[in-house]
């Protein structure tokens, strides 16, 4: 492949990587272009691995083949660090970056290694605690934050903490607004830890075994409120960093913006998951005023 044909590949690899998270991950894609033009490249990137390894067991016909496909993704990181080329747009984007920044190879294979993980559970296999979502939200949205971080040459302890925090914010709060999707798909409520669903009525036994499901609107509610008070309490910890994070690092923190967006819907809803109001918009606010939001606080130099 001659030098401009390259060029002309690698550009269409990253307008690939855009469009898809233009579609599949719109809150983000807004936040993105908030960033400094010279690290939208590597974020788009992430963030487009990240659909495509968020989606794998969604869009497969089975999910063995999307199991398949995220082992496929897991491969293709080690590949991509050993220099072998491969035909994929988004991983054709990732190289590039990965030749042009130091990405860490660790939290990238943490990031699809936990959503491998999480697709050989068994549909009754539910977390124990809190601690493990958290701890799968973390591997899963937080990685991503930090490895923009790293790509853009920003080490700054208080901007990876903060990054922590508002991953595991987004990552709890986007398995809530998720549930009904997998209720309808698996009767169940995978994401809801044992203690928190046990608490609230919501274990009963089939066949038996324990299953989570919906036999109380007002406990799945108390529920999602519990699980959704941790996810605030991470966003009040990520904002009391802000005084100790470095300018450079404040655009890379603005999904913070669709975690707060998403946690006011739910609080409109009364934290009724099932209430339609949750799919309008984005993440339930009309879109300009989600863009205002999100303009007026980059202007601000918030998160």
């Amino acid at each position: 492949m001659n030098g401009a044909s390259a060029s002309s590949s690698l550009k269409a690899a990253f307008s690939y990587c855009a469009q898809q998270v233009r579609k599949y991950d719109y809150h983000h894609y807004l936040c993105l272009l908030e960033l400094p033009p010279s690290m939208r490249k590597a974020a788009f990137a992430l963030r487009a691995l990240n659909v495509e390894t968020a989606r794998a067991m969604d869009v497969a016909s089975d999910p063995r083949i999307g199991l398949m496909r995220l082992v496929w993704w897991q491969e293709a990181i080690d590949k991509i660090f050993a220099n072998t080329l491969i035909e994929h747009p988004t991983a054709q984007a990732l190289s590039s970056v990965i030749a042009e920044t130091k990405m860490s190879k660790t939290w990238l294979k943490r990031s699809v290694e936990a959503r491998i993980n999480d697709a050989r559970r068994e549909d009754n296999d539910m977390p124990e605690t809190m601690a493990e979502l958290e701890k799968y939200a973390e591997d899963t949205v937080s990685t991503m934050l930090y490895l923009t971080l790293q790509s853009g040459g920003i080490m700054s302890t208080a901007a990876d903490h903060a990054a922590s925090h508002i991953g595991k914010a987004s990552g709890i709060l986007l398995l809530l607004k998720s549930l009904p999707y997998h209720a309808s798909h698996s009767r169940h409520f995978s994401y809801i830890p044992t203690a928190v669903a046990s608490k609230h009525g919501l274990i009963v036994k089939q066949g038996g075994r324990e299953e989570t499901r919906l036999d109380s609107r007002e406990g799945l509610c108390d529920a999602v409120f519990e699980m959704a008070s941790v996810a605030n309490a991470h966003l009040e910890k990520a904002r009391k960093l802000a005084k100790s994070v470095p300018a450079e690092a404040l655009p890379v923190l603005l999904p913070a913006v669709p975690t707060q967006v998403l946690l006011d819907s739910l609080r409109r809803v009364n934290f009724d998951v099932f209430d339609p109001r949750l799919t309008r918009g984005v993440l339930g606010l009309p879109p300009f005023w989600y863009q205002l939001k999100l303009k007026w606080t980059s202007w601000r130099r918030n998160y």
